[in-house]
């Protein structure tokens, strides 16, 4: 093999795993060790850099980063990465002074931002210190998008929705509420912008066409639709035997809000069996914590309707085989069955609309009526339109509808200043030793063998009493300080010098998880297999060095195995080991506005 480029920024951003797998890359592990030292602003602050909205995504996001966490591979549960981010939010002190400055003189350019979410208040975050004037178009009396309309006040009370997005809005935003954008001709043709950014969403839920569907419309409702009449006050009780329909995170909160509005059998009918549910398991355990009953292999047949009215569903019973990997090889229907119902939700998926784009204006369309739009840049077929969030490539989450903001803004600056959009800053890594002494390092390396803390909840008897009672409580400092120790610092990256090492073996004797192997160099396939614990997963790429001076073989070191304990740094004689922070430097607008000035002509 080659010795390994630990200079491309992609192979030490790779080694931290929750930070690979933001979509947003947020420094996880940084802005936990300052949860740990009791600097909840400082920890809000790295966070908001990257994610916008803490306290939103720390009670509400999907979490990519904890299936990717390291401490998940030397125990079953990782570090509870989401739920830290809360206390960052909760704890912290008052902003003033520390948030971006916004010029008094502006650059002279207008933007758009159809849809008051959170990729088009991304947007406006990005760019407004830069001097643009950012006006956001929002069809409904309050601004949040799908965060207010479809994520239930017991998850995402209303005052952490206002105070992260007033944040935003305090910055100069041009907010025109209850202003549905019917034209996007007009708005080109009228508007005078500079650039237009779509960020409404996907706001149209999924129809399920069966027999006696008509007949029970009264009784059947869209999912999203129907969350969103209750978080504006419009519906306020639903019948005691409710159905839902689909088994995403949508349908649970559909169940738990059914709950609160009077149900008190609540059933959730998922077609296949639980492996395929698409639901986050914690919002599935939250669901049955609260008597919900899930109820697998039930396919939707018909409406039943007596005497005008809805009265439960016939379901057909679904027989799946499976192979060795879980997939479905075959299914066959088995029976039928009748459930009774006062009331059915349908939370079957949720598509984008745009009748109020005209299919003349040089925006492509795909079959699907989404429109084209490029991955990297996200403008459209058209220059100086862009989508982002679930308007661009369907629904996702609010963490990738954030990094589609910031993308967008990049490329909406480069499209303003008359730079080609698709040449972009790109990332960079850099690294700083932590060494302090000749055995001292500037951060804590002891693993500490604790479980993940729950999060304490309100109890089941108290839940209900209200709908805005929010459900969990956050860790408290004590809680968070245990938590925080969990996280095993993988962004003390192990810096391997080469030219240092004596051959020794110093460090692979100390390795507690056998990472470190030095052999002869080989074809990837079969070094792995000769390393001192077989390298399994090939997604991870192995670190290999240069040829060592003594014998002329490689040190290969498994980043898969790896818990950066940094004890082979500390059992080095040479120092041909060192651990260094990694910081990922992942530009947003104001780096690409730097970049561009940085460009210009000096005049002496």
């Amino acid at each position: 093999m080659d010795a390994t480029d630990t200079s491309h920024p992609d192979y030490y951003h790779r080694v931290v795993d929750c930070q690979w797998a933001c979509p947003a890359h947020t420094d996880v592990p940084e802005y936990i060790r300052l949860i740990a030292q009791g600097r909840y602003t400082d920890a809000y602050l790295v966070n908001r850099q990257s994610n916008v909205f803490p306290g939103i995504l720390g009670r509400v996001c999907d979490r990519p980063c904890e299936p990717a966490c390291r401490r998940g591979r030397v125990e079953e549960k990782p570090v509870a990465i989401c739920r830290l981010k809360r206390v960052a939010a909760d704890l912290r002190e008052d902003l003033d002074g520390r948030l971006p400055k916004i010029p008094q003189l502006k650059n002279g350019k207008r933007i758009a931002c159809i849809g008051a979410g959170c990729a088009s208040l991304t947007v406006a975050n990005d760019l407004l210190p830069l001097g643009y004037e950012v006006t956001i178009f929002e069809r409904y009396g309050l601004p949040g998008g799908l965060m207010r309309s479809n994520i239930p006040s017991f998850r995402l009370p209303e005052r952490v929705l206002d105070e992260e997005i007033g944040m935003i809005l305090g910055m100069g935003v041009d907010l025109r509420l209850g202003t549905p954008v019917e034209s996007l001709r007009a708005m080109l043709e009228q508007g005078g912008f500079d650039a237009v950014f779509v960020g409404s969403g996907a706001p149209k839920g999924k129809e399920l066409t069966l027999p006696g569907r008509e007949a029970a419309s009264a009784n059947v409702h869209i999912g999203i639709s129907w969350l969103e009449s209750v978080a504006f006050g419009h519906t306020e009780r639903i019948g005691e035997r409710v159905l839902i329909i689909g088994v995403g995170n949508t349908a649970m909160d559909c169940c738990r809000t059914s709950l609160r509005l009077g149900a008190s059998e609540v059933k959730v009918m998922a077609r296949k069996p639980r492996g395929f549910f698409k639901a986050s398991p914690w919002e599935l355990e939250d669901a049955e914590e609260e008597r919900v009953e899930i109820i697998v292999n039930r396919s939707p047949k018909a409406f039943v309707v007596q005497n005008g009215r809805l009265t439960g569903m016939r379901f057909e019973c679904m027989e799946y085989e499976l192979d060795a990997r879980g997939r479905i090889l075959s299914e066959r229907v088995s029976g039928e069955e009748f459930l009774p119902a006062d009331d059915v939700i349908l939370a079957i998926g949720q598509e984008n609309a745009f009748p109020w784009i005209e299919r003349d204006l040089g925006i492509e369309f795909d079959r699907w009526d989404v429109p084209v739009v490029d991955a990297q840049t996200f403008q459209s077929t058209r220059a100086g339109v862009f989508f982002g969030g679930d308007a661009a490539f369907g629904p996702k989450n609010i963490i990738w509808a954030v990094e589609h903001g910031h993308q967008a803004a990049i490329s909406i600056h480069r499209h303003c200043q008359g730079e080609p959009i698709a040449e972009r800053t790109a990332p960079q890594v850099t690294l700083h030793s932590r060494k302090m002494g000749m055995h001292e390092w500037s951060y804590a390396n002891d693993y500490a063998p604790i479980e993940r803390r729950l999060v304490p909840h309100v109890s089941l008897k108290e839940r209900f009493k209200k709908l805005d009672i929010e459900v969990e409580l956050g860790f408290s400092a004590e809680q968070a300080a245990e938590e925080a120790q969990r996280c095993l610092n993988c962004d003390v990256q192990t810096v391997f010098a080469a030219k240092l090492c004596i051959e020794c073996d110093a460090c692979m004797d100390i390795c507690p998880v056998d990472c470190l192997t030095i052999t002869g160099n080989g074809p990837e396939a079969e070094l792995r297999t000769r390393l001192k614990a077989s390298a399994t997963n090939v997604a991870q790429p192995l670190y290999v060095s240069g040829a060592l001076p003594q014998t002329g073989r490689v040190m290969v070191k498994d980043e898969d195995l790896c818990v950066h304990c940094g004890l082979c740094a500390e059992r080095c004689p040479t120092a041909a080991w060192d651990m260094q922070k990694s910081h990922v430097h992942w530009p947003h607008a104001a780096d690409e506005a730097a970049a561009l000035e940085a460009r210009k002509p000096k005049i002496a």
